[in-house]
């Protein structure tokens, strides 16, 4: 207690030098939370983008333009029996302009597909329904709308039943659906959705390109990708075009990108690591001025019974306090800039109480280690050379 007192009094006698010392460590502990609470949120917010679509994903290209052997019916046929395939719905994308009455709406995306598609890619709807067989099998001029858009073309969101016109066809809305938010493939709430027979028509373009699939569950991926890829090397076995298709698994995109996100914030977390070392040296280099200017109180205290180790003690606890008070600084002001920066900015920050702990770990292994040798070198002092300095 009596070196802590010391070491505070040290501390407030030298007010500026002090704060200019821990100013280091402030400086090292905020880079390191800050910095690390931006790539965990970050990796968050991507995180859960993907796993909105569905963790039990799996997305198909096929690249045979003449003679695609993919159909509907055969697509169909795959779930039948499968025990690890949920849902598969064939996709059509186009962009274009809709009209409702004397508003014109640019910004949708039109995606042409079949009942199940709402399933596979976990939608739910805020009114209506979604698309039926009977739609597809009859081209009917239905459409299924995204908030934005429904608000965009009827200024509300309830727009069922309400019209609207695309390349001068009439169609009705007869669903809208939940909100969805952006994702790593843009806006979901800007869609236009349409049963996929109309879509083959009014998008010029014959036969399924792409196709999504479904497994049961997050834990049958692997399988469900691997009865699709027995389905497909079968169809593409008279196929002469190379890599005629290509399956994405969301699941191992997911696995990919945590991997990636994780290594890319531990980079950044040991480059604030570098600001700390340089702490570190500040602390040894005024705890070396601080020995140099008090070598005569060290020799009184050794001249009336003070041993080598009272005197490693006081001035390695000097250093540690210092680096502890600038930790927990930096400690405050991290959780601050976590707190208002991140609605301020936009960005998404997570504050971690385990990197938190870690980073007031690192800042006070860094204060006894640098103070270490001044500590070592006060304690080493004759009492006769250190009463004699001036």
């Amino acid at each position: 207690m009596e070196n802590i007192r010391l070491a505070f009094q040290g501390i407030w006698g030298h007010k500026m030098r002090s704060f200019l010392t821990m100013l280091g460590i402030v400086i090292g502990v905020v880079s390191i939370v800050v910095l690390t609470a931006i790539g965990q949120g970050t990796n968050a917010a991507v995180v859960s983008n993907i796993e909105g679509m569905g963790t039990n994903l799996l997305s198909v290209n096929v690249n045979v333009r003449r003679n695609n052997p993919v159909t509907l019916k055969g697509l169909r046929q795959m779930t039948i029996g499968s025990e690890t395939i949920a849902h598969v719905a064939p996709v059509l994308t186009s962009s274009g302009t809709v009209k409702a009455g004397l508003t014109q709406y640019e910004d949708g995306s039109l995606i042409a597909t079949t009942p199940g598609y709402d399933k596979i890619r976990n939608w739910s709807l805020r009114y209506g329904r979604f698309l039926t067989e009977p739609d597809h099998d009859n081209r009917s001029f239905v459409a299924v709308l995204g908030q934005e858009a429904a608000v965009e073309l009827f200024g509300s969101v309830n727009a069922v039943g309400c019209t609207f016109t695309y390349q001068g066809y009439t169609f009705t809305v007869v669903g809208v659906l939940d909100e969805i938010g952006n994702s790593v493939s843009g806006s979901g709430d800007n869609l236009i959705v349409i049963p996929f027979s109309l879509g083959e028509r009014l998008f010029r373009s014959k036969g399924i390109s792409s196709f999504y699939v479904s497994a049961t569950g997050s834990d049958t991926i692997d399988l469900a990708q691997s009865e699709v890829e027995a389905y497909m090397e079968k169809l593409m076995s008279q196929s002469t075009t190379s890599g005629s298709y290509r399956i994405n698994n969301q699941s191992a995109m997911l696995e990919a990108l945590n991997e990636s996100t994780s290594q890319l914030t531990l980079m950044l977390a040991g480059i604030a690591a570098i600001s700390l070392l340089v702490g570190g040296i500040g602390i040894m280099n005024i705890m070396l001025v601080s020995v140099s200017e008090r070598t005569r109180e060290i020799g009184i205290r050794k001249a009336i019974g003070a041993t080598r180790g009272n005197i490693l003690s006081q001035f390695l606890i000097e250093a540690l306090t210092v680096s502890l008070m600038g930790g927990l600084i930096g400690l405050g002001l991290s959780w601050a800039a976590c707190r208002f920066l991140a609605p301020a900015t936009g960005m998404t920050m997570v504050f971690s109480p385990s990197v938190a702990l870690l980073a007031i770990g690192f800042s006070v292994f860094i204060g006894v280690v640098f103070g270490l040798y001044p500590a070592a070198k006060a304690s080493g002092l004759k009492p006769i050379e250190a009463l004699r300095h001036e």
